[in-house]
C-alpha cells in the first residue's frame, strides 16, 4: 500500500462529515500502510480541526501508535524565499543556501535523505 500524505492538517477546520471521512480513511490504513501528516498545530489544538474531543482522541490514538514524530523549528521556507527575492530585486546578491533555510530538526536519522522542511510537525506512521 503506497504512502498517503496529508499536508497542513488543521489549516482550516473540517466539517463534521469531513472529519469523519478522514477518521475512516486513517482507521482503514491503521497498521496497513504508511501515512505522512504535516501540521503546524500541537496535538492539543487538533480538537478545533476535528470538532470533538472523542473523535480527535481516537484519531490521535491511531496516528501516534508506531509513529516517528519530527518537530521542525525555524522560519517558513516560503517566507525565506520571499525575503531573498525582495533583496535580489533591491540590488543585493543573495542565494538560498542550506544554512539560510536551516529548519532546526531535532531528529535526523543518518539513513534518511537530506531535505529542507518548513516549520511544523510531521507524523510518519509505518
Amino acid at each position: 500500500m503506497p504512502c498517503r500524505a496529508t499536508d497542513e492538517l488543521g489549516f482550516v477546520p473540517l466539517s463534521k462529515t469531513g472529519a469523519e471521512l478522514l477518521f475512516e480513511l486513517i482507521s482503514q490504513r491503521y497498521e496497513q500502510g504508511s501515512t505522512l501528516i504535516t501540521s503546524n498545530l500541537p496535538f492539543e489544538e487538533w480538537t478545533e480541526t476535528f470538532g470533538t474531543k472523542r473523535l480527535t482522541g481516537a484519531l490521535l490514538d491511531r496516528l501516534t501508535h508506531h509513529v516517528n514524530i519530527l518537530e521542525m523549528n525555524g522560519e517558513s521556507h516560503r517566507l525565506n524565499q520571499s525575503r531573498t527575492k525582495r533583496r535580489t530585486h533591491q540590488g543585493a546578491t543573495t542565494s538560498n543556501t542550506p544554512n539560510q533555510l536551516k529548519a532546526g530538526m531535532k531528529t535526523t536519522p543518518a539513513n534518511w535523505p537530506t531535505f529542507t522542511p518548513p516549520f511544523g510537525r510531521f507524523l510518519l506512521r509505518r
